[in-house]
This record gives structure tokens, C-alpha cells and sequence, in this order.
């Protein structure tokens, strides 16, 4: 089955510096004042008014954000902050967020202020050897987050965490790259960490695959995906043997038990866009989501491998 994905004609890629004293014109630090790698993209993204930077004077309040005790004083006593965006056609991704994410972290460091991405929730260090912005696109570069969640209803038994299935875990961060979000719903909570390293594997594949698209079809207007993911060795960290992953539209009643809608929204009335994808065992795996999801973070996942369709392969 194929999966069709729309394209928006511009995506944005936001981020928050929330600072107690705004001591700078703004106007005249960005750009000219941007090191590093991306300066030159920066330069442009500001001429062409592509990205830009708006000055609030107002504390900002941030929704759904996962800060630390020293992140959330910091931001108590911020008193101002500045909006950093960049708008532009998908297929300049990603090099248009990490402009927007450089100029912003430059700023940061500037103001002594803290750099906040509102689409992960999460705060980005501007000091030491995280400083700067890559010079490459590295996925693992906090572009990411994970929201996890457990049914309140299928609660697992103290007695064998393990057999539960009460664990959501989904992905923040995928909407930057005109994707949908991905979760995998219903393994135990034990599994925790396996569920987010698994998930992690199949983004960092779906970004690679979706960029490459963008980048050789810029004028398309929507991508059509398989609902068959193979993950290739050289697709995990470890170098793991290949496994399947199969992929279905999440719906908005599709929630689990508790209805929660978290970050997944369900598609806008009158739209056929996807807004997150779910994660699951290929078709003819015949065990439970728990006994796909260990075998694919051990040596066990060999036997994996004779259920993939050997036809089926992400559409680009």
C-alpha cells in the first residue's frame, strides 16, 4: 500500500531566545554577526527576508516544553525574547533550519539567553563544544525529541513490566522536514528505551530518504511512500542486521484508551494531510509489538529477515 504525503509550497522552522535584559539592536547583530559555517546562508536567508528576527518585549510561555529546574528559572526571569525563523520551499531543507538554529544560537550567546526549540520542547546548549551550529546535518543533533506516554487504563502489572502494553512513544520534531510524526503504541513500558532507540532508526531513515526526494524533485507537490520500511544495516548505529518496519496513517481516533491527542493531531477537516505515522511489526510477524521490538535490538533479528516483502521499498 502506498502512503501519499503532502508537500507544502514553504515550510518554517521557528526557535525562542528568551532573555532577561535584551542589551543589542537585533537588527544589527543579525546577521553581520554570525560565524561559523552558515554565515553565508544566514546573510542571504535575511536579505531575501526568508528568515527574520522579531524582538517581544514580553516573557515568553512555552507549551508542551520538557525543561530542566536551571532552564525553567532561567525562564521565569525572562523578561523579553525574540522570535527566530526561517520560511522557505522544502527542498532547501535542511539547510534552512540550521540557518534560522545558528542565527539563533549566536544571539543566544550574545544575550546570555536560552535558546528554546518549541517544536521539540527542548533547550539547545550554546556553550561549550555544542556552541555552534554543525557545518553538517546530523539528525541525532538535538532535531529531535520524544514524547512518551502510557495508558492510564492498560497500566502494566508491577509483577511483569515487560508484558504489558501500555508504552506511547512519539516522536517531536519530524514536522520541521515536511514529515509526519511517527509512534509506536502498545509495547510495555520496560521497553522504553528499546521503543525510542527503535523509532529514532526508522526518523533518521524517513529524513534521509525524504530530503534526498525534496532535493531531486523540488516542484512536487506530494510524495507517495510504502507502507514497508526495510532498515538497512548501515541505517542503525550499531550496524544491526535488517529488520522491517511496517508504517500506517495514526488517525485521530486512533488515540489508544486514555484519547489523548498529545502532539499527534488528527488531519484537518476538508485535507488529506498526514500528521503522524504508526510504527509496527511487518505483515506475517507473528508475535506481539514486545516480542518485534526486542528481537530487533538483538542478534535475534536475523530471523526478521525472511518476512520482509522483498519487493517492497520506501518509494522516493
Amino acid at each position: 500500500m502506498k502512503i501519499t504525503l503532502p508537500l507544502p509550497r514553504t515550510q518554517t522552522s521557528g526557535f525562542v531566545v528568551a532573555m532577561e535584559h535584551q542589551p543589542l539592536d537585533v537588527g544589527s547583530f543579525l546577521p553581520w554577526r554570525v560565524a561559523g559555517p552558515h554565515r553565508k546562508a544566514v546573510i542571504s536567508a535575511m536579505r531575501s527576508r526568508a528568515l527574520t528576527a522579531t524582538c517581544h518585549p514580553t516573557p515568553w510561555k512555552p507549551t508542551g516544553a520538557n525543561l530542566g529546574d536551571e532552564e525553567r528559572r532561567r525562564l521565569r526571569r525572562a523578561k523579553h525574547h525574540v522570535a527566530v525563523s526561517a520560511t522557505a520551499p522544502p527542498h532547501l531543507l535542511p539547510v534552512t533550519a540550521q540557518a534560522a538554529r545558528a542565527a539563533a544560537r549566536a544571539l543566544a550567546r550574545e544575550c546570555d539567553g536560552l535558546l528554546i526549540d518549541p517544536l521539540t520542547g527542548a533547550a539547545i546548549l550554546t556553550c561549550g563544544q555544542r556552541a555552534g551550529e554543525l557545518a553538517t546535518f546530523h539528525l541525532n543533533d538535538d532535531w529531535l525529541a520524544w514524547d512518551v506516554r502510557t495508558h492510564e487504563v492498560a497500566a502494566c502489572a508491577p509483577w511483569d513490566p515487560g508484558d504489558s502494553s501500555c508504552l506511547r512513544v512519539t516522536s517531536r520534531g519530524l514536522r520541521r522536514f515536511a514529515l509526519p510524526e511517527i509512534t509506536l503504541d502498545g509495547a510495555a513500558c520496560a521497553h522504553n528505551l528499546c521503543a525510542t532507540n527503535l523509532l529514532r532508526t526508522v526518523a533518521g531513515r524517513l529524513v534521509a530518504d525524504h530530503l534526498a526526494h525534496l532535493t531531486a524533485h523540488p516542484e512536487a507537490t506530494e510524495r507517495r511512500i510504502d507502507d514497508f520500511l526495510q532498515i538497512q544495516p548501515c541505517d542503525q548505529p550499531d550496524g544491526g542486521l535488517p529488520f522491517g518496519v511496517r508504517l500506517t496513517p495514526y488517525e485521530a481516533g486512533a488515540v489508544g484508551p486514555t484519547g489523548v491527542r498529545r502532539l499527534k493531531v488528527g488531519p484537518v477537516s476538508g485535507t488529506s494531510q498526514i500528521t503522524c505515522l504508526k510504527v509496527g511489526p511487518p505483515t506475517g510477524f507473528t508475535g506481539s509489538t514486545n516480542d518485534w521490538l526486542c528481537a530487533t535490538q538483538g542478534p535475534a533479528h536475523a530471523s526478521l529477515a525472511s518476512m520482509h516483502p522483498l519487493s517492497s521499498t520506501l518509494a522516493a
